[in-house]
């Protein structure tokens, strides 16, 4: 009987089209039985060194093949696998690795370096993936080494809907923290349910059928380490199709291009704008052939109306897939155009603004956005920030409240004003970050925008914008100003500006808001 364990639903389409191509990363190509066959190597090679189930194995690399080998690998022993971000320095590797009480670690021999393991006591095996690196991994045994001793069997024992994925969260506060879901939960609340854009299957036989069905091919240009890539990813490999996952170590369009190109990519996965511009500025020189294209796919940070609008010159028959989603809630639904705030969204059922008493909100009431139905667990470890996320309501229904507001429009739609915890109180009045920087990317010579709050002695704080010009363009706060005034209400125009030649990001796009204050303070 099979279950929505990861590994259960790979077998299952593996056995129906062994020989279809799954898998494109770099030089490597894989079919579903070649994919299947080193995962069911990996999670051998974990059991024989004492890993069992629900216990933590991390993997630490870039986007390459096998990650993904790792990820379905460890599913099959019904181990935990928990993603490590590769930009993290020593101090936050260590408390990922520590907080999540990893047993085993996959990683790249160069990001092995910043791994300190005589404080890590209770890691007690690495499995080295080369990179050109040259430092030593003490104690570490090589993975393609290890793949080759164990057997590409699927005799494993019986897997269960309750078995666990764990996904670590950055968030904009503080260390990340890991979000915990039950395999079931996560597969219909943000891996597509085996139908990306139709009904969930009802069972894990029923996704045999995607074995037959026409695969279209994703491009995958997200990092699989964050969970906006690595449900992209899970939605193409676990409705059959075909994924291509993009290797480089820094985003280049014309790269990206040349893989649609080559591969006849359909769908292409970005992160918001910080990928979005730099392809409508490559494609707008031409002689890219992008007629496979029929889909951009975003998240993990906003994707603008001016951003599409510049993608749709050269793909104007374009649908874009530009989802609102977060760890703690999955992929919640569809952007349906701009508005005032950072977007609009068409909210699947289950998911609706609440307000403090986590009744729904009214109309044009400002709350925060919630998920009912498949949501996570709550946090690894950490019961005191679980119990400040996940409410259960009066009526007995679990709620999870991550801390985005929100305003529940007449017609059913959401509209979305940004992350609390970064709210800027000028003179009384609350701003979101997000929605200030959607404004002012509008303008067509800013680049790039990150929006926050600085100390103000008569309001309490100022709305303040670090900005990155087109080439070429000259901008000033007037400008700014004068461009946002119709856009956005008075007490939400930025009051100071920064001009700096590259506006610094997360690994995983997002806006990087220490780095900004800290471009204000010297």
């Amino acid at each position: 009987m099979s279950t929505y364990n990861l590994a259960d639903l790979l077998e299952i389409i593996a056995g129906a089209a062994p020989d279809r191509e799954a898998l494109v990363a770099g030089d490597a190509r894989l079919t579903y039985g070649e994919l299947n066959a080193r995962a069911s190597r990996l999670g051998h090679h974990l059991a024989a060194q004492g890993v069992r189930p629900g216990q933590h194995v991390a993997i630490l690399a870039w986007n390459r093949a096998e990650w993904l080998e790792a990820f379905f690998g460890i599913f099959k022993i019904r181990a935990v696998p928990v993603p490590v971000n590769y930009r993290y320095v020593a101090g936050e590797l260590h408390h990922v690795l520590g907080d999540s009480e990893s047993v085993a670690l996959v990683g790249e021999r160069s990001l092995l370096a910043n791994v300190d393991r005589s404080a890590l006591p209770g890691l007690r095996h690495v499995l080295v993936l080369e990179d050109g690196g040259e430092n030593e991994v003490p104690g570490s045994v090589g993975y393609e080494a290890a793949l080759a001793a164990q057997p590409a069997t699927d005799d494993f024992p019986a897997r269960s809907n309750d078995d666990r994925y764990i996904m670590y969260t950055g968030g904009t506060t503080g260390y990340p923290k890991g979000v915990e879901w039950r395999s079931e939960d996560i597969f219909f609340g943000a891996l597509g349910g085996g139908n990306v854009l139709g009904d969930p299957i009802s069972s894990p036989e029923e996704i045999a059928k995607s074995g037959s069905a026409d695969p279209t091919t994703t491009l995958d240009c997200a990092p699989v380490m964050h969970g906006a890539g690595q449900w992209v990813a899970m939605m193409a490999l676990l409705s059959g199709s075909r994924l291509v996952l993009y290797t480089d170590h820094a985003f280049d369009p014309v790269r990206a291009l040349e893989l649609v190109v080559t591969e006849k990519a359909n769908v292409v996965m970005v992160v918001g704008d910080v990928m979005a511009r730099p392809l409508a500025a490559e494609l707008a020189g031409g002689g890219h052939d992008v007629s496979s294209v029929f889909a951009i796919a975003s998240g993990g940070a906003p994707l603008t109306e001016a951003a599409k609008d510049a993608l749709k010159e050269h793909l104007p028959f374009v649908v874009f897939l530009d989802n609102y989603g977060a760890s703690e809630t999955g992929a919640c639904g569809p952007s349906v155009g701009g508005k005032e705030g950072t977007a609009r969204f068409q909210m699947k059922p289950g998911i609706t603004v609440l307000d403090d008493d986590l009744r729904p909100a009214k109309v044009g009431e400002i709350g925060r956005l919630a998920r009912s139905g498949h949501i996570p667990l709550g946090y690894y470890n950490d019961p005191a920030k679980t119990a400040s996320t996940f409410f259960t309501d009066p009526d007995g229904v679990r709620w999870s409240v991550p801390g985005d507001f929100a305003v529940l429009e007449e017609d059913g739609t959401i509209v979305l004003l940004g992350r609390g915890s970064l709210v800027i109180n000028t003179g009384g009045e609350k701003v979101y970050p997000e929605e200030v920087e959607v404004a002012i990317k509008d303008h067509p010579g800013v680049y790039d925008v990150v929006v926050v709050g600085l100390p103000d002695e008569r309001f309490g704080q100022r709305v303040a914008a670090v900005v990155a010009p087109e080439p070429g363009a000259e901008l000033t706060l007037e400008d700014i100003v004068a461009h946002c005034r119709d856009r956005i209400a008075g007490y939400k125009l930025p009051r100071e500006l920064q001009i700096v030649s590259e506006v610094q990001r997360t690994a995983v796009g997002k806006s990087d808001y220490k780095w900004a204050k800290s471009v204000f303070s010297g």
